[in-house]
């Protein structure tokens, strides 16, 4: 596998996963030539974050006007190829954790358990009244250590 610059050793790096799940890629989500479309990799990474960020019981309320998160960057690296029907294992994982913001990476294996993406993203902690980045407690900090 070729190097990553947020990965530092990729066994360490993959054995600190913990959370994950399947997608099965969907004919909509591959391109003219038949496999995934780079975007449709993004759509996998949200659905996981998404449900990760619920399972450590950190998602705000979407109506709040006191906190929110956005994600204000991301990263993708392609290995492998994937086909429509193929079904991916996405795991995901905090990285870092910052006082208003933290990483995510995420890895996704094809069947055969070889990587086929891996990924990272800077997800924001923010008041959505002001649009700016807010302090996370130290309970919401202890929450992304589960």
């Amino acid at each position: 596998m070729r190097t990553v610059n947020y990965i530092e050793n990729l066994e360490k790096w993959k054995s600190e996963f913990k959370f994950h799940i399947p997608v099965k890629v969907r004919f909509s989500e591959t391109d003219m030539y038949g496999h995934v479309n780079n975007v449709s990799a993004f759509i996998y990474f949200e659905e996981a974050r998404i449900d990760y960020i619920k399972y450590l019981d950190f998602l705000p309320d979407y109506t709040s006007k006191e906190e929110a998160i956005i994600v204000a960057d991301q990263q993708c690296d392609y290995f492998q190829q994937i086909y429509f029907n193929e079904t991916l294992k996405i795991y995901v994982k905090i990285a870092s954790i910052g006082n208003t913001s933290f990483d995510i990476h995420y890895m996704g294996l094809k069947e055969d358990g070889e990587i086929a993406l891996t990924a990272r993203s800077r997800v924001v902690y923010i008041n959505p009244e002001i649009g700016r980045p807010i302090q996370m407690s130290g309970q919401k900090k202890k929450l992304l250590t589960k």
